[in-house]
C-alpha cells in the first residue's frame, strides 16, 4: 500500500474504529447473579438514601443504568443524589431522562415524587412549593392513595413551616397504612409538638424545625417568641439616674457602649443577638474575648440557666438562685454540686423543663436543644407567669 492511500484510509478507519468502541462503551453490562437487575438496585439505592447513605446509593443507581441505561426509576434515584449534593441543574436532567423512559403507571408516580424531593431539597428557589403542588396534584391523577406521595408532600409543606398542611399529608399517610407509615407517625407527632408550642414569629417556626439551636436561635427565640426585652420593662423595677450629664459626653457614650459582639457584624440575627446583650441573660452573654459565638450549640443546661435568669428578673425573686443548694439531685446523671444543678431544679419543679428520658429519668444537661423543644419551652415558661 502506498503511502498516499495509506493517508486517505486512515481517518476513514479511525471514525469506524471510534465508532465501534463507542458502541462497545454503551453496551449493557452483563447481569452476574439473579439479583443483579435494575429493579434490585434501584430499590437498594433508595433504602441507602433513607439512611442518608449518598455514596452507596449512587454506586447502586449506576449499577442499574449499566444493566439498562433507559431505566426509569434509577434515574429518578440518580436525581435525588444530585439534589442532596446541591447540583440541582444536574438533577433536572436526571429528572427529564427518568420521564423520557418512564412507561409504566408506577415509573410515572416514581417521577412525580422524585420531583417533589428535588423542588423540596432546593426550597429556597422561586415558586419551589408552586411547582411541588403541581407534581403532587399530577400523582393524585394517577393514584389518589399513592402514600409516597402524601408523605413528600407532608416534607414539602414542613419545609414551608405550613405546619397545619403538613400535618394533613402526614395523618393521611397513617390512615393509608401501606408505604411510610413509620416515617409519617415521627412527623406527625413533630408536628403536634409545633402545634402545642404555637411559634407566632417567622423566626420561630423556622427555628421549629432545627435539630439543634445555636447561641444566635437562642436569643431569636428569646427576643421575637418570648419577646424578654417587653417582658422586662413590664416585670422589672424602673430605676432613674437624675443626676447631670453632659449633653454632648453622653451622646458619645450611648455610641460607644453600643452592646455588640466581634463575630456578629453580618449575621442574619445581629439585631436578637444585640438585644439580649442589652438586657443580658446569664447564659448568653459576651465571651471575655468580645465574641458572641453565635453558631455555637445550646445545651439543655444551658438552657436552663436562661430560664432560671429571666424568671428570677420578672419575677423579683431573687432567692431562687440558692433555692435547690444543698438538695439531694432527683436525676441520677447530675450531680447537686454542678453549677447549672439549681437552674435545673428550679425550671424543673415549675414543668418549663422535664426529664428527656421519662424511663431512666435522666436530664441530660449537655445535650443539645432542638428547636421545637425549644418553642415548647417558652410557652412553658408564658403558662408559668400568666402572659401571652
Amino acid at each position: 500500500m502506498s503511502f498516499l492511500s495509506f493517508r486517505i484510509f486512515t481517518p476513514a478507519a479511525l471514525s469506524v474504529c471510534l465508532l465501534m468502541w463507542t458502541a462497545c462503551a454503551q453496551a449493557p453490562r452483563m447481569a452476574v447473579s439473579q439479583l443483579d437487575t435494575p429493579p434490585h438496585h434501584t430499590y437498594t439505592g433508595m433504602k441507602l438514601m433513607g439512611h442518608e447513605k449518598y455514596a452507596d446509593a449512587k454506586r447502586e443507581f449506576e449499577l442499574a443504568l449499566q444493566l439498562d441505561g433507559k431505566y426509569s426509576q434509577a434515574h429518578g434515584g440518580m436525581a435525588l443524589v444530585q439534589a442532596h449534593a446541591g447540583n440541582n441543574e444536574v438533577a433536572q436532567e436526571s429528572l427529564k431522562k427518568a420521564w423520557k423512559y418512564a412507561k409504566t403507571k408506577e415509573d410515572k408516580l416514581f417521577v412525580h415524587v422524585s420531583r417533589i424531593r428535588v423542588y423540596t431539597q432546593f426550597s429556597g428557589e422561586k415558586n419551589w412549593l408552586v411547582s411541588a403542588q403541581s407534581e403532587f396534584d399530577a400523582a393524585m391523577k394517577i393514584d389518589a392513595n399513592h402514600a409516597p406521595a402524601y408523605y413528600f408532600m407532608g416534607l414539602a409543606h414542613k419545609a414551608a413551616c405550613e405546619f397545619n398542611a403538613a400535618g394533613e399529608m402526614f395523618a393521611k399517610v397513617l390512615a393509608l397504612k401501606t408505604d411510610y407509615t413509620a416515617e409519617a407517625d415521627v412527623q406527625w407527632h413533630f408536628i403536634q409538638k409545633v402545634a402545642r408550642a404555637m411559634p407566632g414569629s417567622a423566626t420561630g417556626r423556622q427555628i421549629a424545625l432545627v435539630q439543634r439551636i445555636t447561641r444566635a436561635d437562642a436569643a431569636a427565640l428569646l427576643m421575637e417568641e418570648l419577646k424578654v426585652d417587653v417582658l422586662y420593662k413590664k416585670r422589672t423595677t424602673k430605676t432613674f439616674d437624675t443626676s447631670f450629664k453632659d449633653p454632648q459626653k453622653a451622646a458619645r457614650a450611648d455610641v460607644s457602649e453600643k452592646p455588640t459582639a466581634n463575630d456578629i457584624g453580618d449575621h442574619p440575627l445581629k439585631s436578637d443577638m444585640e438585644g439580649i446583650l442589652k438586657i443580658g441573660v446569664r447564659g448568653l452573654e459576651k465571651y471575655p474575648d468580645g465574641n458572641f459565638y453565635p453558631a455555637d450549640r445550646v445545651t439543655r443546661a444551658a438552657c436552663a440557666m436562661m430560664l432560671e435568669d429571666i424568671l428570677i428578673k420578672v419575677t423579683g425573686d431573687h432567692a431562687l438562685a440558692t433555692k435547690f443548694i444543698g438538695s439531694t439531685s432527683p436525676f441520677p446523671d447530675m450531680r447537686s454540686d454542678l453549677p447549672y444543678f439549681n437552674a435545673v431544679m428550679v425550671v424543673t419543679s415549675r414543668g418549663i423543663m422535664e426529664a428527656r428520658d421519662m424511663t431512666t429519668g435522666e436530664f441530660a444537661p449537655l445535650a443539645p436543644v432542638a428547636g421545637v423543644d425549644a418553642l415548647l419551652m417558652i410557652r412553658k415558661f408564658k403558662e408559668e407567669l400568666k402572659f401571652d
